[in-house]
């Protein structure tokens, strides 16, 4: 900031609602459509940075020569990273201002999007990986509140969903151009892209900055004993979850990671019980709303696992490469796109529950359309079902958000670090979660199938000798020895058996997710059924807070 700038006396209407915010002045049309236009950037930027990751984890794992369980270390750093420092950089907004902040994460977004241009060393990949997350997580704010500086003032909490949702946008849309971009096997290129981007990030906020943001002394030194105990609490959880499915649940050092990050995150907890002024507020944590809300998002984001680990795996079992998905994750991209837009254009603050009944009816849908799959199925087999599970995915993060956020905001600027640690953990860990025990029960189903296909497969069925003869004729001209293709047509066979064992698991996964929505569906429903009966609003209380907060600032 200038001087000019740092003296400037905002009109109360225009003060930042709780320090570390940047003030919303009256901004002439050209300039809003500037913030506009860069916050979109920053916001797709930020989301790519993962997406990059996660969309293209096994073109990394084979340039690195990484195990499937190193692999998983990447995914698993970049999230640590990210949900490890989420909530502690509110309170550093609230003290340093987010210009300096941005001073700082910005140019390292850009270093660290430049240094994996020169990195090939797996150890080093790891710590960017991990470093990235951390400096995504002060990035994603900055591309919010860039939009809600274009917004009117009734619509910029509207402005923040539309920022977070268009970071989920990047997932599906990097895996649209990821293979033009890796259609020489390297990914070098991919890292460019990167690369670019954050360097345009970093032009346009140079060119076009935020107001200037109110300031408070906030910081204590038992925050960061909290955010010392916390953080690695966390990264131990994160970790169990991200390999626990690849080295199995057995392994004794997930035990020792998961009672530790629990012990870990319960010292933290108690540390916060009884502080006056608590970096995260237990009590506040621990009321029944708040229990129920990180719930919901929770569930949601475990159900929503369908997509990214469900037909994914299903589809890269049956043969399906990258370039076979363009199609797919173009339309997946385009409802993406349409759920957030519907999230914004029907999103009323007096009824959060029936965008989520929603979410879950069109779940519930997808996922029983998935369940018919059989070794047939192609892309084009599931366009629908998967344009119906994105839609859901994005639908459902506008009212989850505005009810964590009215929740915090009525009660004071203090507990917006409570409600980021929430919802964070609950998407990223959420995320997590699910992947590893969809895929977990996934491994038992398909080991249940195979038992039973192969048990009822004998080389005495004239049919069965007649399938392995066909399949070993296919090496008559390579082998002589009709034992030996026999041997073969046994082998061949017997992979068929596990494909097909392996598309029944991922149709029980499916059936698994629909009743698990259904009855997320059913929970909710009776809920919002009782509202309505008896006439209330359930957030009616936070809203009326919240009104009089705005009328006490603006006097």
């Amino acid at each position: 900031m200038t001087a000019a700038e740092s003296t400037y006396a905002f009109e109360p209407h225009e003060r930042p609602l709780m320090p570390g915010s940047p003030a919303t002045p009256q901004h002439p049309m050209p300039r809003r459509v500037g913030y506009f236009a860069i916050g979109v950037l920053i916001s797709l930027s930020s989301g790519f940075a993962n997406a990059a990751l996660a969309g293209n984890l096994p073109q990394i794992q084979g340039a690195l020569g990484l195990t499937s369980p190193e692999a998983a270390w990447l995914s698993a750093a970049y999230s640590i990273g990210n949900v490890c420092t989420s909530f502690i950089l509110v309170k550093f907004r609230q003290q340093f201002g987010l210009q300096r902040l941005t001073r700082i994460f910005l140019p390292g977004f850009v270093a660290l999007c430049g240094a994996q241009l020169f990195v090939h060393t797996y150890g080093l990949e790891l710590a960017l990986r991990t470093a990235a997350g951390a400096v995504a997580s002060g990035f994603t704010p900055l591309g919010f509140f860039y939009i809600m500086q274009a917004m009117p003032a009734k619509a910029r909490l509207a402005g923040m969903i539309m920022g977070v949702g268009l970071g989920q946008v990047a997932l599906p849309l990097t895996r649209v151009i990821s293979p033009s971009l890796l259609t020489g096997g390297e990914i070098q290129t991919l890292f460019e892209l990167e690369f670019g981007l954050a360097l345009l990030c970093l032009g346009a906020v140079a060119l076009l900055r935020l107001p200037p943001s109110e300031r408070a002394e906030v910081l204590e030194p038992l925050d960061f004993l909290t955010f010392a105990l916390f953080a690695p609490g966390v990264a131990l959880v994160c970790a169990v979850f991200a390999e626990a499915r690849i080295v199995w649940w057995t392994t004794a050092w997930l035990g020792y990671a998961l009672a530790g990050g629990l012990l870990l995150i319960g010292i933290a907890m108690v540390v916060e019980h009884n502080r006056a002024n608590p970096l995260l507020n237990t009590r506040w944590l621990a009321s029944r709303d708040m229990l129920r809300f990180a719930i919901i998002a929770a569930t949601m984001r475990v159900l929503l696992s369908e997509q990214t680990f469900g037909s994914v795996g299903l589809l890269t079992l049956l043969g399906m490469g990258q370039d076979q998905l363009v199609t797919l994750y173009a339309i997946v991209t385009v409802a993406t796109v349409a759920g957030l837009a519907a999230s914004l254009l029907t999103l009323d603050p007096k009824d959060l529950i029936r965008p989520l009944l929603i979410s879950l009816a069109l779940i519930v849908l997808g996922a029983l359309m998935d369940a018919r799959a059989t070794n047939l199925t192609r892309p084009a087999t599931v366009y629908a079902s998967q344009a119906i599970i994105a839609f859901a995915a994005i639908f459902f993060i506008g009212p989850t958000m505005m009810t964590g956020m009215l929740r915090a905001l009525s009660k004071g600027p203090s507990h917006i670090v409570s409600y980021s640690m929430v919802f964070s953990m609950s998407q990223t860990v959420g995320g997590l979660a699910g992947a590893s025990l969809l895929g977990t029960l996934q491994v038992v189903r398909e080991r249940l199938h195979s038992n039973v296909l192969a048990s009822s497969i004998s080389l005495a069925d004239p049919q069965v000798a007649a399938r392995v003869q066909q399949l070993g004729g296919a090496y008559a001209r390579v082998l002589g020895d009709p034992m030996l293709r026999q041997a073969q047509g046994a082998a061949l066979l017997a992979q068929q058996v596990s494909r097909e064992a392996n598309i029944l698991a991922y149709n029980d996964v499916f059936i698994v997710i629909a009743a698990l929505a259904a009855a997320a569906f059913v929970w909710m429903g009776a809920r919002w059924l009782v509202f309505r009966i008896r006439g209330e609003a359930p957030l009616a209380a936070e809203l009326a807070a919240l009104q009089a907060l705005l009328s006490r600032r603006t006097g």
